[in-house]
């Protein structure tokens, strides 16, 4: 056998082999639902264990196509067999063109040297089996869990290879999602058009009552890892140190953040009697009047009219493993389900639920509920502190 497998296996039949070769025969592989379902468990059971795994993908049309390639792919199993461990997967994860191995439990060395090892490893076994014309038409490529995302603000690449039951939603969501973005245009200009004479009350009412500009502009990172300019009403004074939410942030997201006490004797997660406010801003803030200029970032794709919240980079530096779901499945948006059912009353776990739970259960019809339900939490300022 080439690899004992965890989970159901369907093995692969190629062309009939001879007596030196009637071992591969019995080489079996997972098939594609099994072995991508595999790779979701398997991120699952790193969220708990906080062990890492590297998922390979050798990819090969040519020669993984069901074209009469049978001796090509057992060669390459044969070859991988060298290098993989009884506990590692493999499987397709693309069928015909693309096999997936998943090396469990790495270690905690760094994931670029685990990957550059990997790639000695594996080149090394296939240049012993395999010719050079066949090692020529297979592209390798290496993806640690969890992802090590990039600085640089152009989001994490690996996020729909590593996730491709996110990409496998988009795609079968691909009409809905397009009605979806049609509303986000639709809904951020007719936004701007009516409440523009409130935007510029509220403009005025800034620049009169403190030193700064009228907008606050803040990095924020967006659907898988991509970084944007975010935009509000600013409502603090210039200059302030952040070492204070820092601090909260930190504390929030690790469940050990002071409760404070709300309206009616509500429990709030919220900083409260925010020292950096200015006199307007905390009544910005309290109506959520300082989020209308996010109608340009709906407009620009950056955000859509209903998402996830999207966080500061040093909030994402926090967060867990899991926590980092909420920002792969869909853009973030101004309102969502976390606004309109608690906001600063939940959790911070409590929150991320939330938006797993919508990006899980997504639909129009869910996105049209919850806009319908914005109106009243921002009159009542449920939550908001």
């Amino acid at each position: 056998m080439f690899n004992r497998m965890r989970g159901a296996a369907a093995p692969w039949s190629g062309e009939a082999a001879g007596p030196e070769e009637a071992g591969l025969s019995q080489v079996s592989i997972l098939d594609q639902d099994h072995f991508l379902r595999m790779l979701y468990l398997e991120q699952k059971r790193t969220e708990r264990s906080q062990r890492r795994f590297v998922l390979m993908l050798l990819e090969s049309e040519n020669l993984l196509a069901n074209r009469g390639s049978g001796e090509a792919l057992e060669q390459i199993l044969l070859a991988m067999s060298q290098s993989t461990r009884e506990t590692d997967i493999t499987g397709w994860y693309k069928r015909g063109s693309i096999i997936g191995f998943i090396f469990t439990e790495i270690g905690s060395a760094d994931g670029k040297t685990v990957a550059n090892a990997l790639l000695t490893k594996v080149t090394n076994a296939l240049s012993q089996t395999l010719s050079i014309d066949l090692i020529n038409q297979i592209r390798l490529s290496f993806h640690v869990y969890p992802e090590d995302w990039s600085d640089n603000g152009k989001g994490n690449p690996s996020g729909t290879v590593l996730h491709p039951d996110s990409a496998q939603d988009g795609a079968r969501k691909k009409g809905p999602l397009l009605v979806k973005r049609l509303l986000d245009i639709a809904g951020s200009v007719t936004g701007l058009v009516l409440l523009s004479p409130v935007m510029l009350a509220i403009a005025v009412a800034v620049k009169l009552t403190s030193r700064g500009p009228v907008l606050f502009r803040q990095n924020r990172v967006g659907q898988h890892g991509k970084r944007f300019t975010f935009l509000k009403f600013r409502s603090m004074y210039t200059g302030n140190n952040h070492a204070i939410h820092k601090e909260f942030v930190t504390r929030f997201i690790a469940g050990d953040a002071p409760a404070g006490a709300g309206e009616a004797g509500q429990t709030v997660y919220k900083l409260q009697k925010d020292p950096r406010l200015t006199p307007v801003g905390g009544f910005l803030r309290k109506t959520s009047l300082d989020e209308l200029p996010q109608f340009f970032n709906v407009l620009m794709g950056e955000m859509s009219l209903v998402g996830p919240r999207p966080p500061v980079p040093y909030e994402v530096d926090r967060y867990a493993v899991w926590h980092r779901r909420r920002l792969l499945a869909v853009k973030p948006g101004i309102t969502g389900l976390w606004q309109v059912t608690g906001r600063s009353k939940v959790t911070f776990d409590e929150m991320v639920r939330l938006d797993l739970k919508y990006a899980r259960t997504w639909s129009l019809g869910l996105d049209l509920r919850i806009l319908l339900r914005t109106p009243r939490a921002v009159l009542i300022g449920d939550g908001a502190y």
